[in-house]
């Protein structure tokens, strides 16, 4: 729950980010790696050396007039750790533990004002994004200086508000004295306040302090955080960091990291050390959220556990949970029953959450393809399976009133016209009737999991039927005389016929330009969230979500023109960069050249993308890391296995090392990988044969059992594309049949140089 990192007034949805832009603080609650409103970052500290004058009301406390740069060759960040120095010369590093996070000041010998002889360090009640309601309450107490806190903020990308507590105490040196401040003038005197939001919007500074008798040792700041009470916030932070032992807390944080990356290990032969650490950033920024707040939800009561940071449903199913599947199926148990828990208490599965509170669907109701993700791979650990079907039912029968925030909008028209309508008339329930294409197509995907979970469960045949009936629903919006001309390009014609297209309640098609949304739109004007204006496609184009079927490849394969026609359509979405790879819907586009019996192509693409949009530098991520959805899709590319989620599916590539090997944490067994002829300069990425446990082996897909019965994949690579997993029988399962023949190129097909991403990466210490 607790992480660590310093606060800046720029790029800060995770607190930190290296764009240049000044430190505001250091505090112990973040988000990591998302889009939207800065997250959390509550309670922040900050240091001063000494005060002019000698006197608290020499220092600067409102944040907008205290933040300051810092030194760029000071920064340092590991798992578990983080540290900088802040041109005052006071260093700051800190590490965590479960609720609390440990800050160390170390403090100049000499400062401007002239020496360390009584630092200050100040807690703000602030968070990241200004949201602090009224009624922020702060205590100091006069002796040992224990400062507790309250105060009531609003979630980053949702509705609703939540309340967190704190408990601070130091260590180091002597208090001095202490008192409270608001807006620039402090007092001694005074101990405790309440402070309002204030009138004009920016809520008015406040907060207390500390000041030290002396600054000649380091001064530690242990904080502990709750959503409960500050008490529990006080016992979290003794009971895990009792003697404010900085090298033990950071050695645990440090060890546990560890356990949490053992299960997978690789070759290192001839690999360039980037791409190692590459790969491992990616896992372990798979396991920063969801974050684990079990005994610190204050909504209801309940023996189940408690996970917060779904933050978004949407893109998590994408990836990051499939991976976490493999990695640590034990925390996805723990996430699940969290999930239905939700549901029992609250009436719906989220499709996003954080802070306690409800956040916004993006899409469909994704949580169906991550329990059913969950079944199909074998997931266990006290999963109630039929709360979970009740749940899943539910979001495809029953409309929320709230249907911005769970469950599924429109659903009178999805039931009796079979997709939902440009400008559907619902007066059931209330979001943003925008995305009525996107919204089609992923509720299509979601009763197809539906089916999927009733199917394994026995018992709801009905039901089965039902879902898969209602899960080849994307047909309806399939115009299959629809064009594509590049209007940012000289209005050039695509040469590609048959999109997807919006549809009025009375069955006529409306008109979306395909390559609206896309990564190639230059208009402004252009609107592609969750805007009243928005588009009928969300956070990307028709192109892209053309794609978006992984239900129902052999149908889709036929709408658009045949295997050969498909493969052509891949190539040209992503080699004219309409595709951006910063984003959740790209990922699958990647591997789906398998469906069309190449799945060499998709070995090529795959380092199309990777280095080049994925590399560990400061500007090495094309956005985002969506709670580590960009991590998993490194760290499944690179291991040369992608999951289509909501299905026992592992598309297979050749890694991109000699071998590698996962213990599974549920059996104990381990799966390998292996190359043949393996290449480090990556020229022979094409499957010439496989077998499996030492049997030939020619699909060009695995299940879930691989890992967890420990079995042995062994690739035979070379430089041409060949038969290998290119055949009918080879390819993975379809809802319908595949139709068409398959063929390779006899030559080495090449791909475009991609251009330089540019993005700034948040780097945060955690313990997740």
């Amino acid at each position: 729950m607790a992480k660590a990192v310093a606060d800046v007034d720029g790029d800060n949805q995770g607190g930190f980010a290296t764009d240049g832009s000044n430190i505001t603080g250091f505090s112990g609650m973040h988000d990591s790696g998302t889009g939207g409103n800065p997250s959390l970052g509550n309670f922040a500290l900050f240091p001063y050396s000494a005060c002019d004058g000698d006197t608290p009301d020499g220092c600067t406390y409102p944040k907008i007039a205290r933040k300051t740069q810092y030194v760029n060759s000071s920064l340092k960040a590991s798992p578990g750790y983080f540290a900088i120095t802040l041109n005052s010369g006071i260093t700051v590093d800190m590490t965590t533990a479960q609720h609390t996070a440990l800050f160390r000041f170390t403090f100049p010998a000499d400062s401007h004002v002239g020496n360390s002889s009584s630092p200050l360090i100040l807690m703000d009640l602030t968070d990241l994004s200004d949201s602090r309601q009224d009624n922020g309450t702060i205590n100091v107490d006069s002796g040992s200086g224990r400062i507790t806190g309250t105060a009531r903020f609003l979630p980053s990308f949702g509705e609703g508000n939540y309340i967190l507590y704190t408990c601070a105490d130091f260590q180091g040196s002597p208090i001095r004295d202490n008192g409270i401040f608001v807006s620039n003038r402090s007092s001694t005197e005074v101990k405790n306040l309440t402070i309002s939001r204030s009138i004009n919007g920016y809520p008015l500074p406040g907060g207390a302090f500390n000041r030290f008798e002396s600054g000649s040792d380091p001064i530690l700041a242990r904080v502990g955080f709750s959503f409960i009470s500050s008490d529990q916030a006080c016992s979290n932070a003794e009971s895990e960091i009792p003697s404010f032992d900085f090298n033990s807390t950071q050695n645990a944080a440090v060890n546990l990291w560890r356990q949490k990356v053992s299960p997978i290990s690789v070759s290192t032969t001839g690999v360039n050390e980037s791409y190692l650490t590459n790969f491992y950033s990616g896992i372990y920024r798979t396991m920063i959220q969801p974050q684990n707040y079990t005994g610190e939800n204050p909504l209801w009561q309940s023996d189940e556990p408690y996970w917060d940071s779904f933050y978004c449903i949407w893109d998590l199913f994408r990836s990051q949970n499939p991976f976490l599947i493999v990695n640590d199926p034990v925390a996805v148990e723990s996430q699940i029953r969290s999930l239905i828990d939700t549901y029992a208490h609250l009436g719906w599965l989220p499709d996003c959450r954080m802070s306690l509170s409800k956040g916004y669907t993006q899409g469909g109701s994704n949580a169906d393809n991550i329990l059913t993700d969950g079944y199909l791979k074998g997931l266990t650990g006290g999963i109630d399976w039929d709360t979970a079907y009740s749940a899943v039912v539910q979001d495809a029968e029953v409309e929320p009133y709230d249907w911005c925030c769970n469950g599924r909008g429109g659903l009178d028209s999805w039931k009796a016209l079979g997709y939902i309508p440009v400008q559907d008339f619902d007066y059931k329930g209330f979001g943003t009737l925008t995305r009525s294409v996107s919204r089609t197509l992923e509720y299509s995907y979601n009763d197809f999991c539906i089916s999927e979970l009733g199917n394994g469960l026995g018992g709801h045949q009905g039901d089965v039927e039902k879902y898969r009936g209602r899960s080849e629903n994307w047909q309806n919006l399939f115009d299959s005389t629809q064009t594509s001309y590049n209007i940012y390009s000289n209005n050039t014609n695509t040469g590609f016929v048959g999109f997807f297209q919006p549809k009025f309640l009375n069955g006529t098609f409306g008109f979306q330009d395909p390559l609206k949304c896309s990564n190639i739109d230059t208009n402004p004007n252009d609107v592609c969230s969750l805007q009243n204006t928005g588009a009928e496609t969300f956070e990307s184009s028709i192109w892209e979500y053309s794609f978006f079927v992984p239900h129902d490849m052999g149908s889709l394969i036929t709408y658009l023109g045949g295997p050969s026609a498909f493969v052509r359509r891949l190539d040209y979405l992503h080699d004219n960069n309409i595709t951006y790879i910063g984003n959740e819907p790209a990922f699958l586009t990647v591997y789906q050249y398998h469906y069309a019996g190449r799945p060499a192509k998709s070995a090529l693409r795959s380092h199309f993308y990777i280095p080049a949009f994925f590399e560990p530098t400061e500007s090495g991520l094309p956005g985002n890391d969506d709670s580590g959805t960009m991590g998993a899709f490194v760290a499944f590319s690179m291991m040369g296995l992608f999951p289509n989620p909501g299905q026992n599916v592992y598309l297979i590539i050749p890694p991109y090392f000699e071998s590698v090997s996962i213990k599974s944490p549920s059996t104990g067994n381990t799966a390998t990988i292996r190359n043949v002829n393996f290449d480090p300069t990556y020229k022979n990425v094409y499957i010439q044969s496989a077998t499996l446990n030492g049997e030939p082996y020619t699909k060009n897909w695995i299940d879930h059992s691989f890992f967890t019965e420990g079995k042995t994949l062994v690739l035979t690579l070379g430089s041409s594309e060949s038969s290998w997993g290119t055949h009918v029988a080879d390819l993975p399962p379809s809802l319908s049949p595949y139709s068409g023949g398959n063929s390779t190129n006899s030559t080495n097909e090449k791909v475009v140089s991609p251009p330089e991403p540019e993005i700034i990466i948040a780097l945060c210490s955690a313990v997740s």
